[in-house]
């Protein structure tokens, strides 16, 4: 596979950390930039990927309005289910090549073609976790690896990098290795007992999340 097809943005969290604005509107709907959330991450994938598809649960029609507006190709309804129900219960299931998964509250640049190169070169995985380096005090999933081949995810256990919430996935190969799960910590936890989970070797060129900025609020909030 030369290109990524198909892009997968999950956005079907509350964002409880953002109260009382997330009462209000769901959380990728955030004003960022004299736009939104979401509509910075949509921008920045489509001129690239063919198909991009959007998760909703929480005020769910009115995001999945909005989102729709901004160009995306489908909606899954996730409201009520597991950050990785989709990969088993929707026509995503059957896709058998790799899908770009962001959460929503990304705001990165990717080298998505050097993304893309590194999977294929560790032999196109069910699942390939793109790492980022930790930043001190605030919480991640530290990526254990051999040779890219992860054996450990661990937020306990420092590592050089940690999840950064962007992957490459397989829903295909996904669904022939396990039995349907509906969280990613019980995907990536089965894939990496059948050694199919790999982290890759390519950084973001830029990265944050909004929950990195918040922690970060209440870290020097506590802290002064």
């Amino acid at each position: 596979m030369n290109k990524i097809n198909h892009a997968l943005i999950m956005a079907a969290g509350r964002g409880t950390r953002m109260a009382p604005l997330t009462n209000i509107i769901p959380k990728p709907m955030a004003p960022l930039w004299g736009s939104t959330l979401i509509a910075n991450g949509i921008k920045k994938l489509i001129p690239h990927i063919a198909n991009l598809h959007i998760t909703v649960g929480y005020k769910g029609a009115e995001l999945a309005k909005h989102v729709i507006e901004l160009g995306v190709h489908s909606v899954f309804n996730t409201e009520g289910k597991g950050n990785s129900w989709w990969i088993f219960n929707t026509l995503m299931s059957n896709l058998n090549e790799p899908v770009l998964v962001l959460t929503s509250d990304n705001v990165t640049d990717l080298a998505i073609d050097l993304i893309l190169d590194d999977y294929n070169r560790l032999g196109a995985p069910a699942c390939m976790v793109v790492p980022v380096l930790p930043i001190e005090g605030l919480v991640g999933d530290f990526i254990h690896h051999e040779k890219n081949r992860v054996i450990k995810l661990d937020r306990n256990d420092p590592a050089e990098a940690y999840c950064s919430g962007i992957q490459i996935i397989n829903p295909y190969k996904i669904n022939q290795l396990m039995s349907a799960a509906e969280d990613f910590g019980e995907v990536w936890g089965n894939l990496i007992q059948q050694e199919e989970l790999f982290s890759s070797s390519i950084f973001p060129d830029k990265w944050f999340t909004v929950d990195t900025i918040e922690q970060l609020t209440q870290m020097n909030s506590q802290q002064s």
